[in-house]
């Protein structure tokens, strides 16, 4: 069974950039113990658009959905203490790994 990787898009403002680098730095850890997970990367964009690729990898669909009902879930209810988000907009766009490489070994 291929992994899967899920790629949320947020749309973030110029002035909200340094908020949301600092909340994921913040959140280290939170999803790398959960069962199915492979990778995760924070990608800022360089040029041309406000969208930051939030970017994580996983053993199947059901991992991923299993984690969207649990810990996420609940690192996002909350009272109404919680800052505003940092992010305008958001999509999720959801892939199957159907190819991969990995650098040669000398």
């Amino acid at each position: 069974m291929p992994s899967v990787v899920k790629i949320n898009a947020l749309a973030v403002p110029d002035d909200q950039r340094e908020v949301l680098e600092q909340r994921f730095a913040s959140r280290a850890g939170a999803v790398e113990s959960s069962d199915g997970f492979e990778w995760f990367e924070l990608l800022r964009p360089v040029e041309g658009t406000d969208q930051y690729l939030v970017y994580t990898r996983w053993r199947s669909e059901e991992d991923f959905q299993a984690w969207m009902e649990g810990p996420m879930k609940a690192a996002h209810q909350g009272g109404g203490d919680r800052p505003k988000p940092a992010a305008s907009g958001s999509q999720v766009w959801s892939f199957e790994v159907v190819q991969q490489a990995a650098p040669k070994k000398a």
